[in-house]
Order: C-alpha cells, then structure tokens, then sequence
C-alpha cells in the first residue's frame, strides 16, 4: 500500500498550515492519477524548463501584494465579470474568492502543484509527437494561460511536425470576452518565439 502522509507532510510544510477538505481531495487525487499512470516523474522525458517558467511568471506575475507582504485575490481585469478569482501565479479555482489571502509560500505552493497537471496535459495531448524542450515549455505556458490544449488546432499541427504552422496559431489566442487584449498579444508573441527557438 501506498503511504501518503510524507507528501501531505511535506506540502503541509510548504503551506504553514494545515489543509481544507478541498486541498486534502485535490491532492489525493493528484497521487492517485500518478498512481493510475504506472510511470513517476522521472521516467517522463519532457518537463518544464527554466525557460517556460520563466515566460509563465513573467505574464502570470505574483500580484496584488499588500503592504503586509501577503497577496489578495483579484478579479480577472480582462473578462467583463471578473471572473474567475485569481491569486499568486495565476492561480484560480472554487477555493479562491474575493479576500482570499495567502502568503508567498502559499503562492509558490500552488504554482508547483498546478505545473504538475498543465505539464501531463501537454505530454498527454501531444502524444509521442517530436517535441523539442523549448516547444514544450511553450504549449506549457500556452495551457497554463488557456486551457486549451487538448482542443486547439495549435496541437494538431504539432503532431502532425507542421511547426511552422503551428506556431501562427499562437497568435490567435488573444482574445478575452471577444476583445483583443495587448498583453495576450505579447504573451503569444513571446510563447511562439521561444516555440520556434533552437
């Protein structure tokens, strides 16, 4: 049998805290779906690099610090509802509302548990096509920021190796609530770029 307690010991350590039921299911979840794969960490080939981690905190950013050194939550400034919540790196989800507060550990926490799934999605929706490390950790950084990986036509042509044509889909995805936003501009400017980089 499979003993959890050292991971939730040590996310708790990372946290300072004790966890929600939330975070107790979402991490259980997360151990078992490594377990269902068969596979650990290191036996996958592609992770993130320092690149592609780079590239998400630059455009996620860790804002909304207080003059206390804690962050808030804000509302999306790009959609016309202000949804979703989001927090830290970019981070969303039903346990972030309006006047969640975290510390920068909490923060980076979060980030390093969010990068795990964004990083198996991307494995898992280009399948065993080539894939460069610098092509990965730009559709890493494309998913973090959409979503959108299994269902972009930007996938499809990178299996298919029709790269270059790939690439031009990154400029697509810009839009939010039917609105070009500059920031998405230079973001998918930037992704496509190091896409395309040797």
């Amino acid at each position: 049998m499979f003993h959890r307690k050292p991971i939730f010991d040590e996310v708790r350590l990372l946290l300072g805290r004790g966890f929600t039921s939330h975070e107790v299911a979402a991490l259980d979840r997360a151990i078992d779906e490594a377990l269902a794969s068969g596979r650990s960490p290191s036996e996958t080939e592609l992770t993130l690099g320092s690149a592609g981690r780079a590239l998400i905190q630059k455009w996620e950013g860790c804002a909304r610090r207080r003059a206390d050194g804690l962050f808030e939550a804000y509302p999306d400034p790009g959609s016309k509802d202000g949804q979703p919540w989001t927090i830290g790196w970019g981070s969303t989800g039903p346990d972030i509302v309006r006047g969640t507060v975290w510390t920068q550990v909490q923060c980076d926490a979060r980030f390093e548990r969010e990068i795990l799934r964004y990083v198996r999605d991307v494995i898992a929706a280009i399948d065993s096509a080539a894939t460069s490390s610098r092509q990965f950790d730009a559709l890493v950084s494309f998913h973090y920021n959409t979503g959108a990986i299994a269902t972009a036509t930007l996938t499809k042509l990178h299996r298919q190796g029709r790269f270059a044509e790939a690439a031009m889909q990154f400029g697509k995805w810009i839009y939010n609530d039917g609105k070009v936003l500059e920031g998405l501009k230079r973001r998918r400017a930037e992704e496509a770029a190091l896409y395309m980089s040797q």
